[in-house]
């Protein structure tokens, strides 16, 4: 997951050409194959500007080109149907809980989903101090590394387990830490994911499954085990508002 661990300058608008990008990219893993007139129409975007975005997502490989529209890329594309929760509505129903969050922990919280084989940070609330962890929102990160991606992958279907560990040197040991994430209900990585930062993650789950992950992310000089303790407990309970949430 990239981050910025240092002394950021502040995050641009909601209303950038970023994050009108990411919208476009999440509305078509949300919703699957889609025209670009599609697109233009629901998130009131001109249809140049649309076709802009989506000529950068097809050069990337995030989305490709079908004879009717478009879809995930390949390396993207969500191996098992999953809970039919929309990016749209955890973000909206996360949004102020991870305010929240990031107030009670005093560190940057943020929700993550699997897209394909992975792990999509959707939003993010960051500390206030001046040294913290911000994340690059929308930018695919691989599932078997850090707390946030494996807690994703533990509860995925077996079928994305052998296609996220495909060629993954220590994938034994990895499956391994599945078994214990799925039997503890958290996961914690110290500067796998985020250099110089220490990353706790719960997930996310309704009756058909895990829709998401909830993180928070600090350095590790301020991430002491009482520190640890305390925020396992106020991400579970931030874990439990957002299943509420979303009904």
């Amino acid at each position: 997951m990239t981050t910025a661990l240092d002394r950021p300058p502040e995050e641009a608008a909601e209303d950038t050409s970023f994050a009108r990008g990411l919208r476009v990219f999440l509305t078509i893993a949300d919703r699957g194959e889609m025209r670009a007139d599609e697109l233009s129409t629901l998130l009131e975007t001109p249809l140049s500007t649309i076709y802009r975005y989506l000529r950068t997502l097809t050069e990337f490989g995030f989305v490709e080109r079908l004879e009717a529209g478009y879809r995930l890329g390949t390396r993207l594309q969500v191996l098992a149907p999953g809970p039919a929760v929309t990016a749209e509505e955890l973000i909206r129903a996360a949004d102020p809980i991870l305010a929240d969050l990031a107030e009670s922990t005093g560190e940057t919280a943020f929700i993550s989903r699997r897209i394909g084989v992975a792990a999509v940070c959707l939003a993010q609330h960051t500390s206030d101090r001046p040294l913290r962890v911000v994340l690059e929102p929308g930018l695919p990160e691989a599932l078997h590394r850090g707390s946030v991606g494996r807690v994703l992958l533990a509860y995925a279907p077996p079928e994305v387990h052998d296609a996220a560990l495909d060629g993954v040197a220590d994938a034994s040991a990895v499956r391994e830490a599945l078994a214990l994430i799925e039997t503890d209900g958290s996961a914690q990585d110290e500067g796998e994911a985020i250099t110089g930062a220490t990353t706790l993650a719960v997930p996310v789950m309704r009756a058909d499954g895990i829709v998401a992950a909830v993180g928070v992310a600090a350095p590790n000089e301020r991430a002491t085990r009482r520190w640890q303790a305390r925020t396992r407990g106020a991400l579970r309970r931030a874990a439990t508002q957002i299943e509420v949430a979303l009904g």
